[in-house]
């Protein structure tokens, strides 16, 4: 079992969970997640070539979706007929197509464990917890459409596994209650705005800031449903200890996430460029590098205390 917190072993004080064997927030690398939800249009086959994908492109974990139809599409909307991949059929018959039973998510455990991928789900009703527990999941999320969901936040939380908490379309008040039920210990918060796919405009990156002054116990990440990947670099720029991006084969696939997903070329340059960025943060102490000494000694026309420009000492 996962655990973790503000005040973990080795991390006193600090904002960290512990996923999957890992450590996430406060000086810790950022765990990126790529989301293949429902992006696998009910296949197996498709799902394996998103869990490769992300794997080729560096990311940590990959995430799916998991709901029992009969719980989460309202009664009065079962037959109302879609067109789906499958033709023109109800819109109850889609949901079900669209969900991986357990030979499936056996494959996808084998899958992903044959190539130390973690991954786990947002569980949309409580009988869909039942069902991915079966896995000892990492963790579970918590997605902002369910944010309100207190039974179902009850019941992820019972598992005593790490919980993700996604906050697009919600208020301060209710991020606070969802907050407040769930306890802060072993929970990650992130910042989303719900729109597919989310205007610049809309992104509001400085909530990044926010939550972390508002929730200091709490790793503070982003769920993004850009077109871009600029967005999600600010994010981590901005102090994010995980991040969350769809993943998808082709952007022009059917489906509702698609067009807000990332290609496995594009989720490359994007883990490429945040471990960059990473890198590039550094501690916010001002040092003389070793790379800086042979420009100084050629440019400065009025010396300094050289003694203070030793490779690497402090300023």
């Amino acid at each position: 079992m996962s655990a973790g917190g503000a005040g973990s072993p080795g991390h006193a004080g600090a904002a960290v969970v512990e996923i999957g064997g890992r450590w996430v927030g406060a000086g810790e690398p950022v765990l990126v997640i790529a989301e293949i939800g429902i992006n696998h249009n009910g296949s197996l086959e498709m799902a394996r070539k998103l869990i490769d994908g992300a794997h080729v492109a560096g990311a940590d974990a990959v995430k799916f979706q998991k709901r029992t139809p009969e719980l989460c599409v309202p009664k009065e909307q079962w037959h109302l007929e879609r067109d789906t991949p499958w033709g023109r059929i109800p819109y109850i018959e889609y949901r079900r197509r669209m969900e991986f039973g357990d030979a499936e998510f056996a494959a996808i455990d084998r899958h992903c464990r044959e190539r130390g991928m973690l991954w786990f789900a947002s569980c949309w009703d409580e009988e869909a917890v039942d069902f991915v527990e079966r896995y000892r999941p990492p963790c579970y999320k918590i997605a902002s459409a369910s944010l309100t969901d207190h039974g179902l936040l009850r019941k992820v939380r019972a598992t005593g596994r790490p919980v993700m908490l996604s906050t697009g379309m919600s208020t301060p008040a209710e991020i606070a209650e969802a907050v407040e039920l769930l306890g802060r210990r072993n929970l990650l918060v992130a910042h989303s705005t719900s729109t597919y796919p989310c205007p610049p405009s809309d992104l509001n990156l400085r909530m990044i800031e926010t939550l972390s002054r508002l929730y200091p116990e709490c790793p503070i990440g982003y769920s993004g449903h850009e077109t871009g990947l600029a967005p999600t670099w600010a994010a981590v720029a901005l102090g994010a200890s995980f991040v969350e991006r769809h993943i998808t084969l082709d952007r022009a696939l059917w489906g509702s996430d698609q067009a807000a997903s990332v290609e496995i070329g594009g989720f490359l340059r994007l883990v490429a460029n945040i471990r960059d960025i990473e890198k590039s943060l550094g501690d916010g102490v001002k040092r003389v590098y070793p790379g800086e000494l042979a420009q100084l000694a050629k440019l400065r026309r009025v010396k300094g205390d050289l003694a203070a420009a030793k490779p690497g000492k402090e300023v």
